[in-house]
């Protein structure tokens, strides 16, 4: 069976369990009752490898948000985009230079409501190897792979806590290497790990 193959029939039959996920970010209901809800896409590159990996981006430490963050490729859905699945793809485009006629699309995964008002739909994509990719130096500062198994197993998967806004908030990390997984993109990690149940 195909990689492709693979994560169809797992996604289909996610899709008919129920996992407890992760619906967003805490949220603090006094500040945030009236923050306007913004459509958003990621796209989840799996690299067909003997060893599945997935493609993830460093953002710049000179961003207004998420600087120095580690993310899927994505951002919001714009008014001309056909959906979740052609935002996350033009993103996709924008941010690495990975050409969408090579992304091979599964399905969507688990929307994420972001403390920044973002609400992302995970687009899952399987892509060929050694594809070449060139970040835009204005959105992303690196581009590298880590391996899908790995990320999905809850045994990475560690919770965290910090205080802010003078709150105890909790937060989803995932350590590989010396790359920090954290927020809201661990969080939809977590998600597909709970909803695909992949790891053998």
């Amino acid at each position: 069976m195909t990689l492709a193959a693979l994560l169809r029939e797992a996604l289909e039959v996610g899709h008919g369990r129920s996992p407890v996920l992760l619906e967003g970010d805490p949220r603090d209901p006094l500040v945030d009752e009236d923050q306007t809800i913004t459509p958003a896409a990621v796209l989840v590159p799996v690299v067909e490898r003997p060893q599945p990996t997935v493609i993830l981006t460093l953002r710049p430490d000179t961003l207004r948000q998420h600087a120095g963050q580690i993310a899927f490729p994505g951002g919001r859905i714009d008014p001309t985009d056909k959906g979740p699945v052609d935002a996350a793809l033009r993103e996709a485009e924008e941010e690495i230079g990975l050409d969408r006629r090579h992304v091979d699309i599964i399905g969507t995964a688990d929307r994420y409501r972001t403390v920044t008002g973002y609400e992302v739909t995970p687009v899952i994509g399987v892509v060929q190897p050694d594809l070449p990719l060139t970040p835009h130096p204005g959105e992303v500062a690196a581009v590298f792979e880590a391996p899908l198994d790995y990320l999905l197993r809850a045994e990475h998967q560690q919770v965290r806590s910090v205080h802010w806004q003078g709150r105890e908030r909790s937060y989803y990390e995932i350590l590989w290497q010396d790359r920090r997984i954290w927020g809201a993109t661990a969080a939809m990690i977590v998600n597909l790990s709970r909803r695909l149940a992949l790891v053998s």
